[in-house]
């Protein structure tokens, strides 16, 4: 070899950005196995999201409100347009719904102590309500889902309120998963299923296939509650629009509506990284609905889809939101993917943070297991102090922007109060670009 060749310098490797080391991962597993991938958790790709929105703090032209002698509110009613007995809730924040099954008994009862102590809902997902859940949950809302696995009449009236779930953000038109491992035989009982085998929940309901339909169906709902319990409606993040304007025209009292960054026990990757809309893109069509109709803060809406702090509780309603919905948060609030396991995780071929298998039931944490050695690690009362206080820091945090903004309540937050930081965040939350007074695509939707 020449002295040339030796000296000359190589160039420096350089990965695809279209096939990244990751991609390149996913098409050698397709290629060995034949079948899709499946993982819980929610969108793991870079997305618009309350991080690309700034809020404009009291100055000169604004005047802020003093933090320990001026009040500002957290509260919530919930159910005002109908129900006799709408749910008042002491913060904003809520506990989405996640089923007995996908997580564990300890778990759900977690999830009901935590709420419960700061004076806000939970609620109980797929598979039915447990008596530890309701037991502990001061307020307990009911989710009615396609698959009807536990529905129970009897469970349904003891609830607070009851939720129909159309979709999920993270697989909205799609059905849930519950593999054989996870389906015990308390799970098995619960759902009327065999033990042992894979579940498949299904993509819509059995008995209706419109808004027509659903009419009936939430009428039917508020007969056999007798008018008394707020009935909601949640859908994935698609077409806000039409999908908020046809619940609500349906009888809904309140509208969830869950962005493509919510979590899910499991379901396709390629559901939950390509289908759907961020919840930045979707709130705003939805309130555009609920004010075209006259509704908005009559039928009241709750956003949800990586919620993480309090800054993201305060700009989901100042975009209009009256409420929040966490998930995935909440579960590593009660210790998922805690540090203190990495080499539990690392036995599992994954890392404290990465952790998504949570429909192969081996979550060392306890919480989305029904392996009884692994559900006696998580306390329910150590990690139901745990949950509360993360939502009373969520809430103390939101109140302290609505401060800095002059806001004597977290309502009173508004469009006006944000900026956008890209091009993209201010056309989807329809405010002006930071340090201009434009709004990209403000002449219509």
């Amino acid at each position: 070899m020449s002295d040339i060749s030796k000296k000359t310098p190589q160039t420096e490797p350089r990965f695809s950005a279209t096939f990244d080391p990751g991609t390149m991962s996913e098409i050698r597993r397709a290629a060995a196995t034949g079948i899709y991938d499946i993982r819980g958790a929610g969108a793991k790709r870079k997305l618009p999201h309350f991080d690309d929105l700034l809020f404009l703090g009291a100055s000169v032209s604004r005047y802020p409100l003093e933090g320990y002698r001026e009040k500002c509110g957290t509260d919530v009613v919930l159910g005002t347009r109908y129900a006799k007995k709408p749910i008042h809730l002491k913060t904003p924040v809520t506990i989405a719904g996640m089923s007995f099954g996908a997580l564990s008994g300890p778990a759900k009862e977690a999830l009901g102590r935590g709420a419960s102590a700061v004076g806000t809902s939970t609620t109980t997902g797929d598979g039915g309500m447990t008596p530890e859940e309701r037991g502990q949950s001061s307020i307990l809302v009911y989710q009615y889902l396609p698959s009807r696995y536990g529905m129970n009449p009897d469970d349904l009236r003891k609830a607070d309120a009851i939720e129909v779930v159309i979709g999920q953000g993270a697989k909205p038109g799609g059905g849930g998963m519950l593999l054989g491992q996870k389906i015990s035989d308390r799970v098995a009982k619960m759902r009327c299923l065999p033990k042992g085998v894979d579940q498949r929940s299904a993509c819509r309901h059995p008995d209706w296939t419109g808004p027509d339909d659903l009419e009936i169906k939430i009428a039917e709902l508020r007969e056999i509650t007798d008018w008394e319990k707020p009935i909601y409606v949640k859908v994935g993040a698609t077409r806000p629009y039409f999908d908020v304007t046809l619940a609500v025209k349906s009888g809904a009292d309140v509208v969830v509506l869950d962005g493509m960054q919510g979590g899910t026990a499991a379901t396709q990757e390629v559901f939950i990284e390509h289908v759907g809309i961020p919840i930045l893109a979707a709130i705003r069509p939805a309130v555009q609905a609920l004010q075209d109709m006259g509704m908005h803060r009559k039928v009241q809406l709750i956003v949800s889809g990586g919620i993480r702090n309090g800054a993201d509780v305060a700009k989901a309603l100042a975009l209009g939101a009256d409420a929040v919905a966490i998930g995935t948060a909440a579960l590593i609030a009660l210790g998922d993917n805690d540090p203190h396991l990495e080499e539990e995780y690392q036995k599992l071929g994954t890392t404290a943070g990465a952790y998504d298998d949570w429909h192969e039931g081996k979550d060392p944490a306890g919480i989305t297991t029904q392996d009884p050695e692994l559900m006696k690690r998580l306390d329910p009362v150590k990690a139901g102090r745990r949950l509360a206080n993360y939502l009373s820091v969520l809430t103390m945090e939101a109140q302290v922007i609505a401060r800095a903004c002059g806001k004597s309540h977290l309502h009173n937050l508004e469009p006006e109060d944000l900026v956008a930081l890209t091009i993209e965040s201010a056309a989807m939350a329809k405010v002006p670009l930071a340090g201009t007074n434009w709004i990209p695509g403000a002449s219509s939707f």
